[in-house]
């Protein structure tokens, strides 16, 4: 029953079904509350380490359904929309219920006065209304499982709409019902092909036309399952349909058009639990110019952009990120049908010497691995391919032994080396006495080998009935049309199955309970205030971070005995809890090595601060530390993931090359050595120009401890930065120079 006591549709309900049109896209979030048992384990902050998977099989698969605005009138825009969901519930066995207030029947359906008059109970309701807001507070007694609202005018047109967005996805948290919507479109009702075969691909877009090009991959044989066109998300969101579709069996590729995240950890969890399903998430998300309009006051926080952190949260789960449209499709295609390779290594076969080696050149650019053949390998070839020309890899057949007998027994040779997982073969240009024996070939070969086999046909025609009958027609040969989607899929392929081949969820290891260094952290905070350097560093000695020796003075006299004790030479720092970057304000003084020096410098910093009016809390006597690897890590706080750390080239680098790499908690050891292996400058900590290597273990540890920090203060800490920390030479630890921590 809605809310009328007598189960009809409000007089202004009525009006709004009258004034009800068509508008574009679609999309919302909500999560029913777990019960009390079966309720979802949560990390040391409270934040859930397992993704909340929504039932979605009635939304794809619903028994019944009602369209509520329904509308048989020509010239209507709810007339067409009404057609196709007809066409589309018979597609899929569902019974459709009208719903108008003024119509008895639509397209010779009967049609119900209201929600309450339906004569079931239905899975799904299409609201085609301007306004779904009263719509969704009438369905909260209907036990409807899922609604979709096409209605637009919500958040995509600023503040008075993201307000209207806010009720919407208020209304339906009550109502108990999942949303897509507003702002959505039809293409969860489209008709899939179903003469195809094998895994197919489940299509996830916030924008409708963005995911035609793939959705018409079903024209080259490649099967699609679903279509999720999430909208505005008030509701349901990529994530939901990400780890829906993720445990779906038919699904072999999840491909992904996004504008905007609408929340980090739950899009990580979806990510993770794709990844521990060994299915291959594709996404293009827009917005790799955003710098992000946080100030921060640390190095760290300067070092990354809104779009550095999407991007490396992708890479860290496992999320394959591609630029166009064309990259989606044919990297989602290949990952969908592929089998698992058998090694890593590529080699590249072609009619044409000039062609193997361009494409080789883009190939291992690009990171792909081309073994050398063996030179039992190589004689083998030689028996078909003259003695002159390169067989090593790429492999170079001349032309003429593709037109005979000799072109499969080539191909089969290539695919038997141990050492080839992927044979690519770039065609580009037809020339039928060598291109169509070739391409028959590779499609045979195909059929009776477990690797993968690529071709690029470089035809700008594309109606060639070698590339239109004999490659097409392969559910085994992946087919291509440039030498740069072709290498951005097969890279995509043979990292996907690198990574899911060991992956651990870092979720399982994140801190259930805090450790005892938290709880001794816990008092220095000050909230709302940046602490001085010497309480930063007592912060980090509380996780077991090592700081130098030091001590905190307020007098000259003091100062020269703290000296003593330290030992010299030392380093003199003003500290102070508004003090951010001391050396630009020249209140850092190095290699002191007498008393006099030490009380002269004394005077000196405590001068500068008076005249800079800056607060101290006194001045520190550092042990000087001099021979090791400057670095920087850092936590800072993201709008979308909440604290991420990162680690790069400390001191004076960081302000000049801005090489940082970036993760978001919880993570293991290998990302944080993943961290430091992307790197430009990564070969300064394996010792040049006659340097030792860096303690790198030591680096490591201090990356973990950070993470712990930041996961168990959570937004509690708001910035944290070590600049420089000081990896010294390997086996002799790392040491934490200076350090700034702000709290929220």
């Amino acid at each position: 029953m809605l809310g009328s006591t007598h189960g009809t549709l409000t007089t202004d309900f009525r009006a709004r079904v009258e004034a009800c049109g068509e508008t574009p896209r679609a999309a919302v979030h909500s999560s029913a509350a777990p019960s009390a048992d079966d309720a979802v384990p949560v990390d040391v902050s409270g934040r859930p380490l397992h993704a909340d998977v929504p039932d979605l099989d009635r939304f794809f698969r619903p028994e019944s359904v009602a369209v509520i605005g329904a509308s048989d009138a020509e010239g209507r825009p709810n007339t067409g929309i009404t057609r196709r969901l007809i066409a589309w519930a018979e597609r899929v066995g569902a019974r459709i219920h009208p719903v108008h207030p003024t119509r008895p029947t639509v397209f010779g359906l009967a049609c119900h006065a209201s929600v309450a008059d339906l004569p079931e109970q239905v899975d799904l309701a299409v609201l085609l209304v301007s306004d779904p807001l009263p719509v969704i507070e009438e369905l909260a007694d209907t036990k409807v499982k899922f609604a979709v609202a096409f209605a637009s005018g919500f958040a995509e047109t600023g503040g008075a709409g993201a307000a209207a967005q806010e009720r919407l996805a208020a209304a339906v948290q009550r109502s108990g019902l999942r949303l897509l919507g507003p702002n959505t479109n039809l293409n969860a009702f489209e008709e899939f092909r179903d003469d195809l075969d094998g895994p197919a691909i489940a299509l996830i877009t916030q924008s409708g036309h963005q995911g035609r090009p793939v959705y018409t991959l079903q024209e080259l044989g490649i099967r699609l399952s679903h279509w999720a066109p999430t909208g505005n998300e008030a509701d349901l969101e990529t994530s939901d349909f990400i780890s829906y579709f993720a445990e779906q069996p038919e699904v072999g590729a999840i491909a992904c058009y996004v504008e905007g995240l609408k929340d980090g950890r739950s899009f990580l969890l979806a990510a993770d639990r794709a990844a521990r399903n060994g299915v291959p998430v594709v996404a293009v998300k827009v917005g790799r110019t955003e710098t992000g309009a946080r100030t921060a006051a640390s190095h760290t926080g300067k070092l990354t952009g809104a779009d550095t952190v999407v991007d490396a949260a992708m890479r860290q789960f496992g999320v394959i990120r591609v630029d166009g449209l064309d990259e989606l499709q044919d990297t989602a295609a290949l990952l969908a049908r592929a089998r698992r390779p058998k090694a890593d290594g590529v080699v590249v076969y072609s009619i044409s010497g000039g062609t193997g080696a361009h494409f080789s050149d883009l190939a291992t650019e690009a990171g792909l691995t081309l073994p050398t053949l063996s030179q039992a390998k190589q004689d083998e070839l030689h028996q078909w391919i003259p003695p002159y020309l390169n067989v090593a890899n790429p492999v170079d057949n001349g032309g003429h032994p593709v037109g005979d007998w000799r072109g499969r027994k080539i191909i089969d040779a290539i695919l038997a080396d141990p050492s080839v997982g992927v044979l690519i073969c770039p065609i580009t240009g037809p020339f039928p006495p060598m291109s169509d024996k070739l391409a028959q070939d590779l499609v045979d070969a195909a059929e009776q080998t477990d690797k993968l086999i690529c071709v690029i046909w470089g035809s700008p025609v594309g109606t060639e009935d070698a590339y239109r009958t004999t490659l097409l027609g392969s559910s085994r040969v992946a087919t291509f049309r440039t030498f740069g989607n072709c290498i951005t899929a097969v890279r995509a392929y043979l990292g996907h199955h690198r990574f899911t081949a060991g992956y651990r969820s870092p979720f399982e290891d994140a801190p259930r309970t805090p450790s005892p260094s938290y709880r001794k952290a816990q008092a220095l905070m000050r909230p709302g205030q940046q602490l001085s350097e010497h309480a930063a560093k007592q912060l980090l000695r509380a996780y077991g971070i090592r700081v130098p020796r030091e001590q905190l003075v307020t007098s000259a006299a003091a100062a020269v005995r703290a000296a003593g004790l330290v030992g010299y030479p030392v380093v003199m720092k003003a500290s102070g809890p508004q003090l951010g970057h001391k050396t630009e304000l020249g209140l850092v003084k190095i290699g002191l090595t007498s008393a006099s020096q030490i009380r002269d410098a004394y005077r000196e910093l405590t001068d500068i601060a008076r005249y800079e009016n800056v607060p101290l809390d006194g001045i520190l006597v550092c042990q000087m530390v001099e021979r090791g690897v400057e670095m920087v890590v850092g936590v800072t706080q993201d709008d979308l993931f909440g604290p991420t750390v990162t680690v790069g080239l400390g001191g004076v680098l960081v302000e000049v090359l801005h090489d940082a790499a970036v993760r978001v908690p919880p993570f293991g050891e290998d990302q944080a050595r993943a961290m430091l292996t992307e790197l430009r400058g990564h070969a300064l900590l394996e010792g040049v120009r006659g340097a030792p290597p860096a303690d790198v273990d030591a680096l490591v540890e201090v990356i973990l401890r950070i993470q712990r920090m930041a996961l168990e203060f959570g937004d509690e800490l708001s910035e944290l930065d070590i600049n420089p920390l000081m990896v010294l030479p390997r086996g002799q630890g790392a040491v934490a120079l200076d350090a700034l921590a702000i709290c929220r």
